[in-house]
């Protein structure tokens, strides 16, 4: 069968010019020379099946923002603007994805796509990109912690129990589960990513059910909410402005609704046969974001009216099921009891979001260590290939989840948030930024597209609209501070606050990168210099060693019986 894709066989490591020295300077050490493949005290194991990978990239970033956070939009723009928002963040979404997947199939390296930043464009970006990505995971995995604990709060009071008590339950719980090791990691996730994914067709059936007057009040809704109290909701102003207003404040709801779909991208170094998996899981990422995230959208601005005093009460509840529109939709039908189950599968979205969420951070924090970039201790592994010093160390400093236990901590602890949110439109705008680096040099280099296991299919223009458009985003995602508001919180008609919180991570950023090439004084890749082929042999011996395992174990036949190979193998 040989390699995916890999026609010209004779396009060896030596045809292609030599990579960038391994003496050059980092910030942590002089051409340390950590081989990103071969040292065994530093290397991930590829323990991720193929099935775990699958579900994970259907349903490991589904999390609250979609089942409680596309309320919030509705009520502010109405159902058409939620729709287009959700949709052409979709497709932005989509060409990260595959921006993404095209370099991680022709290299499945195990510092990710920071080190593709590093080795492709410019190891300042590789950096900042690292470090930016790694300040995301270790505040946005405390706050999960947190979310965890108010959803319990829904059975036990915090007047009977402290949420500090299951804020350690649960800091344990996934501190455990990361430190068994990827097999155990996979395994966990693919089950609370299949309990994910069957929560949302449970809810887009019944949502589809309500819709066509199937609820106990018999009311068949159709489209009639776009009528009347209307199709879009005006914003600080009136006419189309304030309909356009509209529009866009829900274009920063979406983005934010979609942010962590790029974690295939850090799971590359621990997959099995990734350059066949990738591309699979990058294809069903566009059904994913179609059905889950614009269907359901669709159906509750169908069967909710943007005006509904039910959505006004549950977009200003913190979290669980009664901030939730599906529950308002219930409500709105006649149903009653479903709250308490949606919010156990709430409780379980929000503990698989901490759990990757402290495996993405420890994975770039062991990606930095590899490119040089953090303390060579941060790249050891252990037995099962887990980088237990990155592990321990983002694992510690979640334990801050413990200051948000107390009532004034939330409001600075909301504006870590906000503060770091940001990193993940920069991070999107990074790889992108990379992937034009990587199809230049390919093409300098003399790689084709049939040398690779799956190229963007929209090539450099996808690349080039999502950039633009995630670009704009990050510049004018907190467009309302600027905007008078006469009972603004405080009285204050610039809110500084906000402004500061919500743009400090683009400076930041900046100067991480300018920073760093001002201590290390390296420069950019070119084309020619850019380095395509280390590690790569390796990889490609894994990858043949793998299908060859895999051929003598089926023996030649073909696994599983005629259901599974009709409707199942496909998908795995």
């Amino acid at each position: 069968m040989g390699l995916i894709h890999r026609k010209n066989a004779d396009l060896s490591v030596d045809a292609l010019p030599s990579p960038p020295s391994s003496h050059e300077k980092t910030l942590f050490s002089e051409g340390q020379g950590l081989d990103p493949e071969e040292d065994p005290d530093t290397r991930l194991h590829r323990g991720l099946k193929s099935r775990q990978i699958t579900m994970i990239a259907i349903g490991g970033a589904i999390g609250t923002g979609l089942i409680i956070g596309t309320g919030s939009a509705l009520a502010k723009a109405g159902p058409l603007s939620i729709l287009i928002s959700y949709s052409i963040v979709g497709f932005i979404v989509y060409m990260v994805m595959c921006a993404l997947g095209e370099m991680a199939a022709y290299l499945p390296i195990q510092s990710g796509f920071t080190g593709y930043a590093t080795r492709f464009c410019d190891p300042a970006l590789g950096f900042s990109l690292g470090y930016t990505y790694w300040f995301k995971y270790i505040i946005v995995t405390p706050n999960q912690l947190t979310a965890a604990a108010l959803v319990i709060q829904y059975w036990v009071p915090r007047e009977r129990v402290n949420p500090g008590v299951f804020i350690a339950i649960f800091l344990v719980a996934i501190i455990l589960i990361n430190y068994l090791g990827i097999r155990y990691f996979g395994e966990i996730e693919f089950w609370l990513s299949s309990v994910k994914i069957l929560t949302i067709i449970g809810l887009l059936i019944l949502s589809l059910v309500l819709v066509l007057g199937g609820g106990p009040d018999h009311d068949r809704k159709g489209f009639r909410y776009w009528s009347d109290p209307g199709a879009m909701k005006t914003l600080y102003g009136t006419g189309d402005k304030g309909r356009f207003l509209g529009l866009w404040s829900t274009f920063v709801t979406a983005t934010f609704a979609y942010l962590g779909t790029e974690l295939v991208g850090v799971t590359v170094g621990e997959a099995q046969n990734p350059r066949r998996v990738i591309p699979r899981a990058i294809k069903l990422t566009f059904w994913r974001i179609v059905v889950f995230y614009v269907l359901s959208v669709l159906l509750i601005g169908m069967l909710v009216p943007y005006n509904s005093s039910a959505l006004s009460f549950a977009t200003k509840q913190t979290t669980g099921a009664s901030a939730s529109p599906f529950v308002v939709a219930m409500i709105e039908s006649g149903i009653s009891g479903l709250p308490g189950f949606l919010n156990a599968c709430i409780l379980i979205f929000v503990f698989s979001a901490a759990n990757s969420d402290l495996y993405i951070a420890t994975r770039t924090l062991y990606g930095l260590a590899k490119e040089g970039n953090s303390h060579r201790i941060f790249a050891r592994t252990d037995g099962r290939g887990v980088p237990i010093f990155a592990l321990g160390l983002s694992a510690l400093i979640a334990c801050i989840a413990f200051l948000n236990v107390a009532d004034d901590s939330k409001k600075v602890f909301g504006y870590f948030v906000n503060l770091v949110t940001i990193f993940g439109l920069l991070t999107w705008i990074s790889i992108l930024v990379t992937h034009i680096y990587f199809v230049k040099a390919r093409r300098a280099q003399g790689l084709e597209k049939h040398d690779l296991a799956y190229t963007a299919p929209f090539g450099l223009y996808g690349t080039y609209f999502a950039l633009v458009f995630c670009i704009i985003i990050a510049l004018f995602k907190n467009f309302d501070v600027f905007v008078h508001v006469p009972d603004r919180e405080g009285g204050e008609n610039f809110d500084y606050i906000n402004f500061i919180t919500g743009y400090l991570g683009i400076p930041l950023y900046l100067m991480m990168i300018f920073g760093y090439k001002f201590i290390t004084h390296t420069k950019g890749r070119t084309p020619l210099e850019a380095d395509l082929t280390t590690g790569k042999e390796a990889i490609d011996r894994e990858e043949e060693e793998f299908l060859a395992n895999k051929a003598t174990k089926q023996g030649g036949g073909r696994p599983g019986g005629w259901f599974y190979r009709t409707f199942v193998a496909w998908l795995f």
